[in-house]
């Protein structure tokens, strides 16, 4: 592997079935900002950046998608994000914030006293986690 260009992280792409609402979830929840273009481009893909450009998320638009019924049911999320605040107080703040852009509250483990958390469905569903790290 010496001299060998290894492949670097790019984005994590999510499918939907709405790729402009899904965008602008994350984009408001995370304070995120469009690809130049995306702001009123194609909606079929999305690119979110940084505020200083680096990708983060991408947004591909299917037909249908199966919503994850994880953690009760027959269809397993594939894939969850994971979201870190680093105070119980700034949790709080934020699973307001995250229910009032769309979030669906799928657990509550917000109790816990070695890592306070929430996990949540996207308005995709698409299962991510916001939890105190």
């Amino acid at each position: 592997m010496i001299g060998m260009t290894l492949p670097t992280f790019c984005q994590v792409v999510l499918d939907c079935t709405d790729a402009r609402r899904l965008a602008e979830f994350y984009r408001e929840l995370l304070g995120l900002v469009y690809r130049p273009g995306d702001e009123d481009g194609d909606a079929d893909w999305l690119v979110l950046r940084t505020p200083d450009g680096l990708p983060q998320l991408a947004f591909q638009q299917v037909d249908t998608l199966p919503a994850a019924t994880w953690p009760d049911g027959p269809v397993p999320q594939q894939l969850h994000l994971d979201l870190t605040v680093p105070t119980k107080a700034e949790l709080e703040a934020q699973h307001e914030r995250a229910l009032h852009l769309g979030a669906r509250l799928l657990r509550d483990r917000s109790d816990d006293p070695d890592e306070p958390l929430y996990v949540y469905a996207d308005p995709a569903g698409h299962p991510f986690c916001i939890f105190v790290g």
